[in-house]
């Protein structure tokens, strides 16, 4: 039974796993030889035509090593073609130095997010004592995305290291190291392309004398001459960071059409721990972080041409940010919608595998300790009345955001809550995003999350609040892809692309299920013998290919 409904509110939460069937998600799959036919029910319609690229984690263990956080797992991209209403689906491990060191050595070698990598055993004990003595190297798994840049794909993580990618035989082509053309540390997975194809990211960078910023760096679109873009990028503007040796953790930020939106959440990395451990003695990731519990969250703008930080004091309370809806400018006003998670508490402490995998009341009673999601909306004003003290900033009149000049010289915000439902998310946002990306929009789609499982795919009516939901038991999607009809000009009409894995399906547990984005009622799915594990993003500007 398929559950495709709307409501005033999402779901109450009632909705139950006790089956369990969720821990297939995380389960180890192996990569195909090659393509395999689908079973299409319903039609695909004639437009729909290319290719659908996913990626995340598809080891999770190697010989007898396990990997224990979901941001761990080697690198698997997925790919369905679609051609002529027939579906074909594919998969490949991406060669990463991670991937196949560890498959060389059958063994964790390179540290990943929540897994340590330890010497080789069969080395001596002095052997051992110099290799931690080294360090350990950053890994270049990239289980994250795939964006474009220039006619390349590039798959990624949060490091400094991207990987080519082949989208057609997603055979792995080469490393790119952009600490080598970029004053960055590390960039996001969640680039912005431009409608040319400029790409914009955000990465941390650790200056002369231990400064620390945040490095806004611009990749240019395809070159006349046929050069890399990657060697003519550059950092476009700088935000300043709010303490001297914690940066706080980036996943995503904003664009409108003349600012960058930065927020700036009290998860840090500890860098003096990040530099003294991750040298001396085995350590991850995950154990350099920390929160800071009275910073709050700091909002940061710089306008892009040319770039210039724009040195406002807009603050609010402490939350947890992965993933920006959309921003954009309206009157003498940003707007900002965020998938917050409430409080300075890291989510991250919570998507441990062990954790995910465990039977759904122990999974339920996790949940109920970690930061709770919501859907809000910040409205940061352009121009400030210093004599406006106290008084809202605000005049929009759509929206009760408030921002509120103090006397400190401050503008404290209080955001208009979208979306919010006990333990239910709405994240992984997707929007039309290339006619509507930092332009006012309408309707926001994303994955539901039930109790950090993703049980549902949602639509979402900034304007009214109103939400529709695809649900199906024991089923599990991915991060729903809009894709718009051809000459259609109304911002909803279109298709979602979502995998789902069905794990008590007899023969085809897995399928590509394409959805009507008006009302998310099913007009195809293409069903495959073999499951998927969790996938997290694919390309923004699917558009393009598919």
């Amino acid at each position: 039974m398929v559950l495709s409904y709307y409501v005033f509110f999402a779901s109450d939460g009632r909705v139950e796993h006790p089956a369990g069937g969720y821990k297939k998600i995380f389960e180890t799959c192996k990569e195909l030889a090659e393509p395999i036919e689908a079973q299409v029910t319903g039609q695909v319609p004639q437009w729909l035509t290319g290719s659908l690229l996913r990626v995340g984690p598809g080891m999770f263990e190697v010989g007898d090593q396990a990997f224990h956080h979901l941001f761990d797992g080697q690198a698997l991209i997925h790919k369905f073609d679609l051609k002529n209403g027939k579906v074909t689906y594919y998969r490949k491990f991406v060669r990463t130095d991670a991937y196949v060191r560890a498959m060389t050595e059958n063994r964790v070698v390179i540290t990943e997010f929540g897994t340590t990598a330890y010497p080789d055993p069969c080395k001596n004990i002095f052997s051992r004592f110099f290799t931690y003595f080294q360090g350990i190297e950053v890994t270049d798994n990239c289980l994250v995305n795939i964006y474009p840049i220039g006619e390349d794909f590039y798959a990624c993580t949060e490091t400094n290291y991207i990987t080519k990618i082949n989208p057609e035989t997603l055979e792995t082509l080469t490393k790119v190291d952009l600490c080598n053309y970029l004053s960055v540390n590390g960039v996001t997975a969640h680039p912005h392309i431009e409608k040319d194809g400029t790409v914009y990211n955000i990465g941390n960078c650790f200056g002369k004398n231990m400064t620390l910023a945040y490095n806004v760096v611009k990749i240019p679109p395809i070159q006349k001459d046929k050069s890399d873009p990657i060697e003519k990028s550059r950092v476009v503007v700088q935000f300043p960071s709010s303490e001297h040796f914690k940066p706080s953790y980036v996943h995503s930020f904003g664009i409108t059409e003349n600012y960058f939106v930065f927020v700036e959440t009290p998860v840090k990395i500890n860098l003096l721990k990040f530099l003294s451990a991750w040298a001396i003695r085995g350590t991850n990731y995950m154990d350099c972080f920390e929160s800071n519990e009275t910073m709050g969250t700091w909002f940061h703008l710089a306008s892009k041409n040319p770039g210039e930080y724009k040195d406002y004091k807009f603050r609010t309370s402490a939350f947890n940010l992965f993933h920006h809806i959309n921003c954009y400018e309206d009157q003498d006003f940003i707007v900002v919608d965020l998938c917050t998670w409430k409080g300075f508490d890291f989510v991250y402490n919570y998507l441990y595998l062990a954790n995910l995998r465990n039977n759904w009341e122990e999974v339920k009673k996790s949940a109920i300790m970690a930061p709770q999601p919501e859907v809000r909306r910040y409205v940061l004003p352009l121009t400030v009345d210093k004599k406006a003290k106290g008084k809202n900033l605000v005049s929009l009149t759509y929206t009760t955001a408030i921002a509120v000049l103090r006397s400190d010289g401050t503008i404290w915000l209080e955001p208009e809550v979208l979306f919010s439902g006990p333990r239910q998310a709405f994240e992984f946002p997707q929007i039309n995003y290339n006619r509507f990306n930092g332009k006012d929009y309408m309707y926001a789609y994303g994955l539901g999350l039930n109790h950090f499982i993703p049980d549902r795919i949602c639509k979402l009516n900034v304007k009214t609040k109103e939400i529709w939901v695809w649900q199906e038991p024991d089923s599990y999607p991915s991060e729903p892809l809009f894709v718009q009809t051809p000459g259609r000009l109304e911002e909803d009409d279109g298709v979602l692309l979502s995998i789902v894995v069905s794990p008590g399906a007899a023969q085809r547990p897995g399928y590509l299920l394409i959805l009507n984005a008006r009302d998310l009622t099913e007009i195809a799915r293409a069903e495959v013998e073999v499951t998927f594990p969790v996938t997290f993003h694919a390309p923004q500007n699917m558009q393009e290919t598919a």
